[in-house]
């Protein structure tokens, strides 16, 4: 399924008055691991400014450890403090990767913004290397302009 045609699925999950925000996020989570390859491993992490600390949200995938990431630690939490895009090709070069899986190739990492302010990102990972375009940033940064609707 194409990136245009996941599009209003995504709005549909989004504008769904009979389920929570957290079903939400799981219900988007399961659409993008189903319909797009090479995303393998879908979920959200959300932000504790005073804490500085990432919490694992609803996630599609294999069991992760890591439910909670200090900023600057990994690639979600450099996200966390630059507000920026991220997308590892290669998960092998990246010095400051944490290892969820060997399994994991690359991995495309997109912040939440919320009234300007970053309160969480879509993390998704890939057991291909380099299958992540502009147009994933592009589409990521599409669902989460819909999910901060939900805030």
């Amino acid at each position: 399924m194409t990136f245009q045609e996941l599009q209003p699925k995504v709005i549909a999950i989004t504008h769904n008055d009979t389920t929570s925000r957290d079903e939400k996020l799981l219900a988007i989570c399961q659409l993008l691991n189903e319909n797009i390859e090479y995303y393998n491993w879908v979920g959200f992490y959300f932000a504790n400014h005073e804490s500085k600390t990432l919490h694992l949200g609803p996630y599609v995938g294999a069991e992760t450890d890591h439910t909670v990431i200090p900023f600057g630690k990994g690639i979600c939490g450099q996200v966390a403090e630059s507000n920026a895009n991220f997308v590892v090709p290669d998960v092998a070069a990246q010095d400051n990767y944490i290892a969820c899986s060997f399994t994991v190739k690359s991995e495309i990492v997109v912040p939440l913004f919320v009234n300007g302010v970053n309160i969480g990102q879509i993390d998704i990972d890939s057991h291909v290397i380099d299958p992540f375009t502009e147009a994933d940033e592009r589409f990521l940064e599409f669902v989460n302009e819909e999910i901060a609707k939900l805030f």
